[in-house]
């Protein structure tokens, strides 16, 4: 597995715990908005590889401190050896959260199985169908389905989460989303914070934020389609 850093305290990460956050390098997906591009290219130049022993005697150290270890990306499923360090840290007594754009539902599924997560947090980015070309050229939209389907049938908890962005996030977009997600644990939709992002010429020509009253109104759209629906 190839490692691109660690956060080593987040209040934030994992709902009701203290977290660390440990970030896989590479991703499939090309997000214009995306604000980790340096884990995007996956340019670690040698020393992810190095530090990953030093991240295990980091959890080591920090046992009882700790409440769990998020796993985030980048793309973590695409990751050769994650069910490895999946369990490895399962073994150290860590509750293991992963952060995922469902495009592996194969992965995802292995990973609940093996009961080797205990949380799982999905990018739904736009309506599904809607993914190609703009994230991925060839995006098959029955991989992210598939991952929904296999998130909301497993035992542990979840969350479905969308960065609002325009133009690529509007209300009719929410609306085909929850459909998507009718009943699901929770929907957390994100606010879109300006500053380094992959691709800054994408967003040259719009106004790419909503404020809260217009993230409010998503909420209130969004709401009756599942469990608990929230702003972040």
């Amino acid at each position: 597995m190839i490692f691109g850093g660690l956060q080593k305290n987040s209040l934030i990460d994992y709902p009701g715990k203290v977290s660390c956050v440990i970030f896989a390098s590479g991703c499939n997906f090309r997000c214009p908005y995306c604000h980790n591009p340096e884990l995007v290219k996956g340019d670690d130049g040698g020393s992810a590889r190095s530090n990953k022993n030093g991240i295990y005697d980091f959890l080591e150290r920090r046992k009882g401190l700790l409440d769990g270890v998020v796993i985030s990306g980048g793309e973590p499923t695409l990751q050769r050896n994650l069910i490895r360090v999946c369990d490895r840290i399962k073994k150290m007594g860590y509750p293991v959260k992963l952060d995922t754009n469902g495009s592996r539902p194969a992965t995802v599924k292995r990973l609940i199985e093996e009961n080797l997560i205990d949380y799982i947090a999905m990018d739904i980015k736009t309506d599904p169908f809607h993914y190609s070309p703009l994230f991925k050229e060839d995006c098959n939209p029955k991989n992210i389905l598939s991952c929904v389907e296999i998130i909301m049938g497993a035992s542990i908890g979840y969350e479905f989460r969308t960065t609002c962005v325009r133009p690529i996030v509007n209300a009719k977009t929410v609306i085909d989303i929850v459909k998507i997600i009718k009943g699901a644990q929770l929907y957390a939709l994100q606010r879109f914070h300006p500053g380094q992002v992959l691709d800054p010429r994408y967003f040259n020509c719009a106004e790419a934020t909503y404020n809260d009253s217009e993230m409010i109104n998503l909420r209130t759209l969004a709401a009756p389609w599942v469990q608990a629906c929230i702003v972040r």
